[in-house]
């Protein structure tokens, strides 16, 4: 049992699999059409580390930069209940890798994004991340040359826990005194600039030249060969053939799994046979492929606003949200509430409490107590969830659900509501949609108190 939790540090890209089949040519080029496919999101780099390691049994946080964009906010969905998050900025728009896959095959890969870490840190993150690290059973650095290790690379110097590094051709070099460096053997090419030397030779190599308690040059599907300091070469093959056509996320896998030893209090030895044997079993069940996050069950949507708003960007979907009082539910209401449904694939509703709509409307209102209110609302086909607030404004339900579309209806304009200015920073838009005609809880209200 881990007591303190792992840190992975690193960059965060989003992994898109489009799954079909391909059963003929296309007819006005020598490619293969994939048919009836399906899309699977899961973070990628770094967080799909961070994932598996969570899968492992850890406590897990992950420390990464994250953009304003779609991608981003998927990512932060896919990662929400599964690991901790300490956000970074990014600059430029989140990497995505998309493969296009047909019976387990990859036969495709797309690549867009251009982002990389921020290099500014202020001084409130930098200290969290060093108090972070002073607690840490062990910190993974899993580095996809996209800044985030240059950034923190200098909080790294003289760790005081197992630092297990995994490195980049286009990141910094590790720094000195690493307990485990786990290069492929193509990186392990690279940083030695020594190409024709075999794996052995090149593991005891960066040993001397990195400065590190220990080198693992992994080697697919023969395993790894482990140098330490002031030793030999040891060849470690995987326990069981990994036979699986994916080999995507080996490397994470493997890195994972020996920073998981490590924190544990297991020798380098033994954290690098734990990680070629959780490799290949990792390859063996199918790989990246199969990391996937679990849907709800038909008829069984979850209930709260913010599970809706996890389950909807961990599959790439589009959150609309709106907001109001909904005293005395009516006709207008009910179309506005469907016409906003239709922009996306789930509504929240947010709900001034009756202190907020007191406040709001008068000492008279509301007419219908906010649980009424909600248990309504809830009974719509067209209403996902149901989120009440006590402000006047729901600006901060809206800094915490991030809502890629917010709804209102009326005679606004975008720039009229007091909320515009959040909606736009947390990454989203406003739509105004116009209310129908002659239905209002005023007049409703009226016509009541005078039919008495």
């Amino acid at each position: 049992m881990i007591a303190r939790p792992i840190v992975v540090i690193g960059d965060t890209l989003l992994d898109v699999d489009v799954e079909g089949d391909a059963e003929r040519l296309c007819p006005d080029a020598p490619v293969p059409v994939v048919a009836g496919s399906q899309e699977h999101r899961r973070p990628g780099g770094a967080g799909l580390a961070a994932v598996l390691a969570a899968e492992g049994g850890a406590e897990v946080v992950l420390v990464a930069a994250f953009g304003d964009d779609h991608p981003g906010r998927c990512l932060l969905g896919l990662l929400s209940g599964r690991v901790e998050v300490v956000r970074l900025p990014l600059q430029g728009t989140t990497i995505t890798k998309t493969r296009v896959r047909a019976r387990g095959q990859t036969m495709l890969r797309v690549d867009t994004g251009d982002g990389r870490a921020d290099p500014a840190l202020d001084a409130r993150r930098a200290g969290q991340i060093e108090s972070l690290l002073r607690g840490a059973g062990a910190v993974l650095v899993s580095d996809y040359g996209r800044g985030v290790a240059e950034v923190l690379g200098p909080f790294l110097r003289g760790a005081a826990v197992p630092l297990v590094w995994d490195p980049h051709p286009r990141g910094p070099l590790p720094p000195p005194g690493c307990t485990l460096v786990t290069p492929s053997e193509s990186e392990a090419r690279t940083l030695s600039a020594q190409p024709r030397l075999s794996p052995d030779r090149m593991a005891r190599h960066l040993v001397r030249t990195l400065r590190a308690e220990a080198v693992a040059v992994t080697l697919g599907g023969e395993g790894a060969v482990l140098a330490r300091r002031g030793g030999r070469s040891t060849r470690m093959p995987p326990p069981v053939c990994s036979t699986g056509p994916d080999a995507c996320g080996a490397g994470d896998r493997f890195s994972g799994a020996a920073a998981l030893a490590l924190a544990s209090g297991a020798p380098v030895e033994e954290a690098v046979g734990t990680g070629v044997a959780e490799a290949a079993r990792f390859v063996e069940n199918g790989g990246a492929a199969m990391v996937r996050t679990p849907a709800p069950a038909p008829g069984d949507r979850p209930r709260t606003a913010p599970e809706v708003a996890e389950v909807v960007r961990a599959t790439g979907g589009r959150l609309i949200a709106t907001g109001g009082c909904f005293d005395l539910l009516h006709a207008g209401h009910v179309s506005l509430l469907r016409r906003a449904r239709a922009l996306g694939d789930a509504l929240i509703v947010c709900v001034n409490s009756d202190a907020s709509v007191r406040r709001l409307k008068g000492p008279g209102r509301p007419v219908v107590g906010q649980r009424d209110r909600v248990e309504v609302l809830r009974a719509l086909q067209c209403v996902d969830a149901v989120a009440v607030f006590d402000e006047d404004t729901p600006v901060a339900m809206i800094e915490r659900l991030r809502p890629d579309v917010w709804v209102k209806g009326g005679d606004y304009t975008a720039l009229d509501l007091p909320e515009a200015e959040t909606v736009r920073w947390t990454g989203g838009e406003s739509v105004i949609l116009p209310l129908v005609s002659g239905r209002s809880t005023t007049n409703l209200i009226a016509a009541a108190r005078a039919a008495r």
